[in-house]
């Protein structure tokens, strides 16, 4: 029994049923779907960078930050100190902050009768005793606060969220908004000029994602509908699309939710794909009958007849986008491999839903009128016959400005820059992406990273040795232009010892005495000692703030920072570089992988089913050629353009390989199938482009405007893998209009010749 009859033997009313059941049983699951675009969950588990800084957050806290900062001459003066420090105790009694950071509540050590203290910097009951100029000049002179707390002006101050350990994008985001709350509800929004941080980038992100959800499912969704109406006029075609449509969504995000994967910005774009690839496979699908009914046919002979011409390829579709999608599983970005392999899964429910369970329901129900030619999709001829009457005639032509143009487009690929820059993922007028700047400009850089540096032995930190050359290394760091201050323990024994020593100039520096520090650490009873060093003192921290956030120049300054200490080492310390900005600088490594792993074995896989599908090694090459082109093109683009491969446009060459060759499959299985029933090579290229051609234009363009509806979305990558995804389409379309009927009519050519 054939694939193109199996489907008519299932009861009408059984397979209504299952689609049915289908989509009710993975819709049932929707409201369990885990929306979280965490830092964490692109983070493979299983690197080394991400183990350690599992080891490092049981012993440090996290880098992870929400930083609000208020401008204005108002930000010393007493009223606003006074609401600034209502403000940050209040929210350090919620249960997801672990600490706040402001002017009133941050610790500063100053010189006593008996040593020295740890006191506020500047808390309302010392603010109430100082002048404004007093108050000025105290924050200024402390070494941490200028910089962190307060503009080098003092006329902006800022205050630090820092959240417990948190997993989830939907944590941040009700913290985010406690914190905006509790701003509001203090008075001091007048003054609240920025909000940025790793913690409002993840909102910001998942914002996005929920916005673009909101606008993208159902605007994919109204295209295809009122394509398929421009198309066929039926309500049935209507009915049937939302069904199909409906259960091929669900069934896939129903998988997500059963295998426990989350929604993120990468499966966000799962729908729209889905709802477009549906429409396309139903347009050959519905054609197919409307061809078959201008034949002539009706009930079960047109539904049997449509089966016979659109079963086979649409399988062998179904496999190659399959395929394509899948091997972006090869990424070990997670959120990518699970895009991949869920999508792959959400096409092969397209292809059994639409071919093993549409047929037998159009049997019952199809008793309608599909438009004669001249209408819905008819029209698309001219346009269609106009280039592949090109391709035959000019073939030599076709095929020799092709060449030309992919010998230039080549260089262009090799322009690419590899970069993930999540800030600049925004558009300038993002309220993020102001923020960020604003914090850059008034404060310092909000990316982080930790040097982490481990020594032998209990108290081992306390060597003077030792920390003079965390001393050294800590202004080597602060030398370099990338970064915006580092503080390590030496900074606070420095200022133990200058404060003990009656706060004099020349007291600022390591103690010669070990039993020295030791009592200084005994005496401190402060909050930032064991932020920067571990109750052992055998494993310490240098916190670095940088004024730069790309994948590419975190990359450098690590680089250079160890190359620094492979020169000079700290002392018999070793020296590990961790942190947010490490964990999202070796993103980078792990996409060029990922990317070259996916694309390879796209292709390498789909020509084998190109192999398997006509089985033979010439057909499968050719069929390939106008499917690699779009790549190029694509690739092209981008390098000519300056737009960055990240992990948004890693995905398009998968994504594109995999749709386009849909295409050439209905072509050429149409063409070969009418060459074996005797047609000569004119008519069979000709009749195929009347009918299968006038599908390929229409599903082509359907899935162009989709992913051209991606454009609207304020997630630059997402506006990036949009556009250039239907630039790859359109390319490949037009390529299969004109290059292949060209390079068929050589080879028909050559093989003539050769008779």
């Amino acid at each position: 029994m054939t694939l193109s009859h199996l489907p008519l033997r299932l009861p009408h009313w059984l397979a209504l049923m299952m689609l049915l059941s289908l989509q009710l049983i993975a819709a049932g699951l929707l409201p369990q779907l885990h929306i979280n675009n965490a830092p964490e969950v692109y983070f493979p588990q299983n690197a080394p960078a991400v183990q350690f800084e599992t080891g490092l957050r049981a012993e440090f806290p996290s880098d992870e930050m929400l930083i609000a900062l208020f401008e204005g001459d108002t930000v010393l003066e007493l009223d606003f100190l006074q609401r600034l420090q209502a403000l940050a105790r209040g929210l350090a009694l919620e249960p997801d902050v672990d600490r706040v950071l402001s002017l009133p509540t941050f610790d500063t050590i100053r010189g006593t009768a008996d040593g020295f203290s740890v006191e506020a910097l500047l808390d309302s009951a010392l603010a109430e005793e100082l002048s404004m100029e007093q108050r000025r000049e105290r924050v200024l002179q402390d070494r941490f606060a200028p910089g962190l707390l307060v503009s080098q002006q003092a006329d902006a101050v800022a205050l630090g969220v820092r959240p417990v350990a948190m997993d989830s994008s939907v944590q941040r985001l009700a913290l985010e908004r406690t914190v905006r709350e509790a701003i509001t509800d203090a008075g001091l929004e007048p003054q609240l000029t920025a909000i940025s941080g790793q913690l409002p980038l993840d909102v910001a992100q998942v914002r996005a994602m929920m916005r673009d959800s909101l606008v993208f499912i159902p605007g994919t969704l109204a295209i295809g509908m009122l394509l398929l109406w421009w198309l066929f006029r039926r309500w049935l075609v209507l009915v049937a699309a939302a069904l199909v449509i409906g259960a091929t969504i669900n069934i896939s995000l129903g998988l997500m939710i059963v295998i426990g994967k989350p929604y993120t910005l990468i499966s966000a774009i799962l729908p729209p794909l889905l709802s477009a690839l549906s429409i396309a496979l139903l347009i050959h699908w519905f054609n197919a009958l409307s061809h078959a009914a201008q034949l002539g046919l009706s009930g079960r002979e047109r539904v049997q007849r449509a089966l016979e011409w659109v079963a086979r390829p649409a399988f062998f579709t179904a496999l190659s986008t399959s395929v394509g999608l899948a091997s972006l599983s090869f990424s070990p970005i997670q959120p990518v491999a699970t895009f991949g392999w869920v999508a792959a899964a959400g096409v092969g429910a397209l292809f059994v839903v639409t071919i093993g369970l549409l047929p037998t329901l159009f049997v019952r129900w199809d008793r309608g009128v599909w438009p004669n030619r001249r209408q819905g999709i008819g029209r698309l001829q001219r346009v269609i016959s106009g280039l592949s009457v090109l391709g035959m005639r000019r073939a030599p032509w076709v095929v020799g400005i092709s060449i030309i143009l992919f010998v230039f487009l080549v260089p262009q690929i090799f322009k690419i820059k590899t970069e993930t820059d999540i800030f600049e993922f925004f558009k300038d007028q993002h309220p993020i992406t102001l923020s960020t700047e604003r914090i850059h400009e008034r404060l310092t850089g909000v990316t982080t990273l930790d040097m982490v540096l481990d020594a032998e032995g209990r108290d081992s930190l306390m060597d003077p040795v030792r920390l003079q050359a965390i001393r050294e290394f800590t202004d080597w760091l602060e030398a370099r232009p990338e970064i915006d201050r580092a503080m390590s323990v030496a900074d606070l024994i420095e200022e133990m010892h200058w404060a003990f020593n009656e706060e004099q100039p020349e007291f600022r520096r390591i103690p010669d005495s070990g039993p020295l520090i030791a009592q200084y650490l005994l005496l401190y009873d402060g909050d930032e000692l064991h932020e920067l060093v571990n109750r052992e003192f055998d494993r310490t921290r240098i916190m670095l703030n940088l004024n730069i956030h790309g994948a590419r120049a975190i990359n450098q300054v690590m680089d250079a920072i160890e190359a620094q200490i492979a020169q000079q080492p700290v002392a018999d310390m070793t020296v590990t570089i961790a942190g947010y900005g490490r964990l999202f600088a070796d993103q980078e490594q792990l996409m060029i992988s990922g990317q070259i792993r996916s694309l390879l074995s796209a292709v390498v896989l789909i020509s084998l089913l190109m192999l398997l599908t006509w089985r033979s090694v010439a057909r499968a090459g050719l069929s390939m050629i106008p499917n690699l082109a779009p790549v190029v093109v694509v690739f092209a683009t981008m390098g000519l353009l300056g737009i960055w491969l990240d992990m948004a446009t890693a995905m398009i060459a998968s994504v594109t390989v995999g749709i386009a060759v849909d295409d050439t499959i209905h072509l050429l299985n149409g063409y070969w199938r009418r060459r074996r029933l005797g047609a000569p090579h004119v008519s069979a290229l000709v009749r195929t482009y009347h009918t299968e051609g006038r599908a390929i234009v229409a599903t082509t363009l359907l899935l162009c405007a989709q992913f051209m509806l991606l454009g609207l979305s304020p997630f630059i990558p997402t506006i990036e893998f949009g556009l250039l995804t239907a630039l790859g389409l359109f390319s490949a379309l037009v390529l299969d209009l004109l290059l292949l009927p060209a390079l068929l009519t050589l080879i028909n050519q050559r093989r003539r010749t050769e008779v």
